[in-house]
């Protein structure tokens, strides 16, 4: 799938409920669902800076595309980074780079998180496409 169909999924799922609580609760089991990070991912060069949360970021070249698992220590956020990589491990540099993520406010998460989560969310996304870029550069060698 490519990253709009799979942000139009996310909204399609968001869009089922109309209560901000069930919304986050479908944000924590998202959190919940994902695989746990392996201990020895969870370094300072891992963590993210900029959010108010402890959030470890790792990124993989597969084949080709880039590969992301992460954690966090808070709930909320766990889930955010998961839909981040529900909607972007598995794809390309370049197509990571181009993408538009115009589902963080169809979903109206920006508005219904915290200034701090919010910041948080930047972070991830910025570090993301960090990501994608040195891997870009290396295949660019």
């Amino acid at each position: 799938m490519s990253i709009n169909e799979l942000q139009d999924e996310v909204i399609a799922e968001f869009s089922d409920f109309d209560d901000w609580m069930d919304r986050y609760q479908l944000l924590i089991d998202l959190g919940n669902e994902q695989e746990p990070l392996d201990e020895k991912y969870k370094t300072e060069q891992n963590l993210i800076e900029g959010c108010q949360s402890r959030v470890w970021l790792q990124a993989d070249d597969v084949d080709g595309k880039i590969v992301f698992k992460a954690e966090s220590d808070a709930l909320i956020v766990k889930g955010i980074i998961a839909l981040l990589i529900k909607v972007l491990s598995g794809h390309t540099a370049d197509e990571i780079l181009k993408a538009d993520l115009y589902f963080i406010d169809k979903i109206g998460l920006k508005e219904h998180l915290s200034p701090t989560r919010s910041n948080g969310l930047l972070s991830m996304v910025k570090q993301i496409r960090m990501y994608a870029l040195a891997f870009k550069a290396k295949e660019g060698r």
